[in-house]
């Protein structure tokens, strides 16, 4: 019987991983993927719907979509994990792997942050996103906070971008000067991995009159008030809150028993668990590297080689590299570009290249590259 590999979550890792397999043994395997959406949606695209550049409906890649001999895509919501048994359980039914692989990623918890929900938006999720796109257009002047209120935290460039691009949306509707925008991070500089990065980030800031307040988190929003208190009891007045929220790892993953601190452990180089035959990739890690899709993607790609390896009696591969690039939007047709390395026994180290409209077509590429590979669209 052909090897089952069951691929929980559908995200950058679980399409990466399944267009690989299915790739190297087509139907010599078989392949189920499992994700409660129906949909894959690019999380620089949130940004776009956030802002008006894109809708829903035309950055959605609907799982329906994918057709690739061996794979089986079942849009089910996962209720249960079992590790020692290799079995996952749906509202739809049941699975037993002979491999397992966890790509379920970080869920929200915007109702951790006191006052978030009932005070001020979050942008990290669809919905968020797609509420924004409402409410942005009532702002026309006073004072915007983009918060961090936790870490870890996915994607660490985009509340910079979305510093940014607000700055643009304002400036083209004439009302900026009316405004106010402040950046609120847990760290002294954007992006630490990377001085030049973080250089060129604070350099557009000034230029666009942006506050940056370093090393401080959004612990809760007083609505009453219209007020952000820091995590060192700081004030900060709000007309317009932009948050991101608390990540956690999905419910069903804590109650399988596979966290260790709140996220799932695993071999840096080989991404396995401490349960045979089950690997984990991406944001429901806590492998080290930050929790971005292009991280995802890289472990996945390593996944697959030892999966081919261990099933073709191959040459395993020599481990996850800690290596991925995220595209930085700089606002005005710019982007920047930061590749940065974790895992490799020393500090992690960042290449910046510097914003441009050639790596605006990069960006682009990047995206449509995927949709073709992932989801055979061109």
């Amino acid at each position: 019987m052909s090897p089952h590999v069951v691929i929980c979550g559908a995200g950058f890792g679980g399409l990466e991983l399944t267009a690989r397999l299915s790739a190297a043994f087509g139907r010599e395997i078989d392949i189920t993927l499992i994700d409660k959406n129906d949909a894959f949606v690019f999380g620089y695209s949130k940004l776009d719907v956030m802002f008006g550049r894109e809708r829903t409906d035309t950055v959605r890649l609907p799982y329906s979509s994918i057709s690739k001999p061996g794979v089986h895509f079942r849009q089910e919501t996962i209720t249960a994990i079992d590790p020692e048994a290799r079995r996952v359980t749906t509202d739809g039914g049941s699975y037993d792997a002979d491999i397992l692989v966890v790509a379920l990623g970080a869920d929200y918890d915007p109702a951790a942050t006191p006052g978030l929900v009932e005070g001020g938006n979050e942008f990290y999720s669809v919905a968020g996103a797609e509420r924004l796109r409402e409410v942005l257009p009532g702002f026309s002047k006073g004072r915007a906070i983009v918060g961090v209120t936790s870490t870890p935290f996915k994607c660490p460039p985009a509340p910079s971008e979305a510093a940014l691009l607000l700055h643009d949306y304002l400036t083209a509707r004439g009302v900026r000067d009316a405004c106010e925008i402040s950046l609120v991070m847990p760290f002294g500089v954007p992006i630490p991995p990377s001085p030049e990065t973080s250089e060129a980030l604070l350099d557009a800031f000034a230029e666009r009159d942006i506050t940056f307040v370093p090393d401080r988190l959004v612990r809760s929003l007083d609505p009453a008030r219209r007020v952000a208190i820091l995590d060192d009891e700081t004030e900060m007045p709000y007309d317009l809150f932009l948050g991101i929220p608390k990540h956690r790892v999905p419910g069903v993953v804590a109650a399988s028993g596979m966290t260790e601190d709140g996220w799932i452990p695993v071999n840096s180089l080989t991404l396995e668990t401490r349960f045979p035959g089950i690997y984990a990739v991406g944001d429901v890690t806590s492998v080290g590297t930050p929790k971005a899709g292009v991280f995802s993607e890289g472990a996945a790609r390593v996944v697959a080689t030892e999966i081919i390896a261990a099933l073709e009696s191959g040459e395993q591969p020599a481990g996850y590299d800690g290596i991925g690039s995220c595209y930085i939007e700089f606002g005005s047709g710019r982007v920047g570009r930061v590749e940065v390395q974790f895992l490799s026994g020393q500090p992690p180290t960042g290449t910046y290249y510097g914003a441009s409209a050639a790596l605006v077509a990069e960006k682009k590429d990047f995206g449509s590259s995927r949709r073709a590979r992932w989801f055979g669209l061109d």
